[in-house]
């Protein structure tokens, strides 16, 4: 529906047809003007999604920014932001109404992880996962039982976490080792997960484990595991260099005994529910590091102007205005490649490649734009008496997780070498 994307378009073109009816008995004039076409910017939102930026804006500033520094410092997500998360419908933003959720677009969640993500990329992370992946998975694979059980507890006050990755599978994804083996009408996993994000808060697991590992990566299969559930034990968090205040814990599964029912999918298809679910979260991980470069960007720039040497502000040093210049070209151009994933996304039409790319280059200008950051500031920048060192702590990460910045550039190539292959 070309006119759902371009507010105004049914209206033009029906004036536009009345025009050319009513000019058609007139003599041939030679043309003043090409025909006005119209396109819609990529930066065109809504009237819901730019609500729902808006709002976001003034939540992330005003309920998030005063607990930023405290939950980096402590290395702890605060109850009281999580709950704030839940409260404001950021925590189901594409789930159905009658579960719970807010009903909205995988757009509107893109929007919303990167203006948290300006704030805090620890919090931005936590809602980034629930929407992309866990609250996804459930609504496009879960049985209505499964949907009733865990969908509204996903939009109102349960956290949802993604465990795949094992000691030695990471980029390696599917030469996981937890098994899960049958019996009568449940399963008993055994194995071990690490590097799972949100451990620390989640109510529900969404375990990738084997049923058949004659079959290598065929057995995977997909199990929504309770908090609660006998035999798992969550181990201590990591110390990590940035999102501190994100946890990320490894899991132990020990005879943990699962129903049938809490299959999520079906037998055998968690390899390919996790590369799709993998593919979009790109797009919300590329939000993320939009955010944290536009978020530092916007903490530093505003220094340079007031911040005076040799008699004038530091902003006006032709050496340093072309370095801005440069930083805020690297921020819109990852902007664009990130809302055009996300809308070829949304439109159903391929977007791997598009994502890839999206993850990749807004990893690459986080890392610039926060370490360019630091040098404009100078000592100060260094300190922690100002956010910009932890946005530069932060982005790190952009290059690792769903996915290193070598299998982003891998994937590109096969994209790129069948484009090609006549």
């Amino acid at each position: 529906n070309v006119a759902g994307f371009l507010p105004g378009f049914s209206h033009r073109h029906s004036i536009q047809q009345n025009r050319l009816r009513s000019t058609a008995s007139l003599p041939d004039v030679p043309s003043q003007q090409p025909p006005a076409v119209s396109f819609a910017p990529l930066q065109t939102f809504s009237e819901e999604e730019g609500m729902m930026r808006e709002a976001v804006q003034k939540y992330a500033r005003d309920c998030i920014a005063p607990y930023v520094s405290k939950m980096d410092e402590e290395s702890a997500m605060d109850p009281a932001v999580i709950k704030s998360l839940f409260d404001q419908g950021l925590m189901g933003i594409e789930i159905d109404p009658e579960y719970g959720g807010t009903g909205s677009t995988f757009f509107s969640s893109i929007l919303v992880i990167e203006e948290l993500a300006k704030v805090d990329a620890s919090v931005a992370v936590l809602c980034d996962i629930q929407n992309t992946l866990i609250n996804t998975l459930l609504s496009n694979l879960g049985t209505p039982q499964q949907k009733e059980q865990y969908l509204s507890r996903l939009s109102t006050d349960t956290v949802g976490s993604f465990c795949l990755s094992e000691a030695e599978a990471g980029s390696d994804a599917f030469a996981l080792k937890t098994r899960a083996e049958k019996h009568k009408d449940y399963y008993v996993i055994n194995g071990s997960k690490m590097w799972i994000s949100n451990a620390e808060h989640a109510g529900v697991f969404l375990v990738m484990a084997n049923v058949d590992p004659a079959a290598g990566y065929r057995g995977i299969t997909c199990f929504m595991v309770d908090r609660d559930t006998e035999g798992m034990a969550i181990g201590k968090k990591e110390n990590k260099l940035g999102l501190r205040a994100s946890s990320t814990c490894p899991l132990n599964f020990d005879n943990v005994k699962v129903p049938e029912k809490n299959i999520l999918g079906q037998v055998g298809h968690g390899y390919k529910y996790a590369i799709g679910m993998l593919n979009e979260g790109r797009i919300g991980i590329a939000a993320q590091m939009l955010g944290v470069a536009q978020g530092c960007f916007d903490h530093t720039i505003p220094y340079t102007q007031q911040r005076i040497q040799f008699g004038q502000r530091i902003f006006d040093f032709q050496g340093l205005q072309h370095q801005i210049s440069h930083v805020a070209t690297q921020i819109e151009a990852a902007r664009l490649l990130t809302y055009n994933a996300a809308r070829l996304k949304e439109a159903g039409r391929p977007f791997i490649k598009e994502a890839c790319m999206a993850k990749y280059f807004t990893s690459e200008v986080a890392t610039l734009t926060t370490s360019k950051c630091i040098e404009w500031m100078g000592g100060v920048g260094f300190t922690k008496d100002y956010p910009i060192e932890k946005y530069y702590r932060d982005c790190k990460i952009g290059t690792i997780y769903e996915g290193t910045t070598n299998i982003q550039l891998s994937t590109m190539a096969k994209y790129i070498d069948k484009e090609y292959d006549h």
